[in-house]
């Protein structure tokens, strides 16, 4: 089931959502009040997916809580200050996280201080670019102490840009 979201309740609670997983103004970067979105719903009526014409912005888990779709990604990217929120790796992980391999800790360079084990998190370059979507392993803490141990299950990679 699909509909288009056009600043609807539903869209305005998504928000509210967003703001509270990530931070305040996360979910006007996630769902823009003039960009036209689609909300793919359960047979019950329950937010499922939300896609822009881009693609998949986040799924909406049973928890109750948002899984970043790369679309997603690109746009709190853009949205949150740095840290917040990333997991930053150098040039010798670049390849393997937007192959969708996952981030071990001993090669973090730099983490969001907030970050806790189930968080979603962005992966990205030191340079600022955004290598992948995925969920923390560790806390903030762990991941700059550990020299072993996966910092992030990387979701889904960004492709090379060419």
């Amino acid at each position: 089931m699909s509909e288009p979201a056009d600043g609807s309740a539903g869209l305005s609670q998504l928000r509210t959502i967003a703001d509270y997983q990530f931070g305040a103004g996360a979910g006007a970067a996630l769902f823009p009040p003039d960009e036209s979105l689609t909300i793919k719903r359960t047979t019950s009526g329950r937010p499922q997916q939300v896609h822009a014409e881009s693609g998949r912005i986040v799924s909406f888990g049973t928890d109750g809580r948002f899984t970043l779709g790369l679309e997603g990604g690109h746009r709190l990217d853009a949205a949150l200050p740095h840290p917040a929120y990333r997991v930053v790796v150098d040039d010798e992980s670049e390849p393997f996280v937007r192959d969708e391999k996952n981030v071990f800790a001993k090669f973090v360079c730099e983490v969001g201080d907030e970050i806790r084990p189930g968080d979603e998190v962005l992966v990205v370059h030191e340079r600022g670019e955004l290598l992948a979507v995925g969920t923390a392993q560790l806390d903030a803490g762990a991941i700059r102490d550990f020299e072993t141990g996966m910092a992030v299950n990387v979701r889904e990679g960004a492709p090379a840009e060419s």
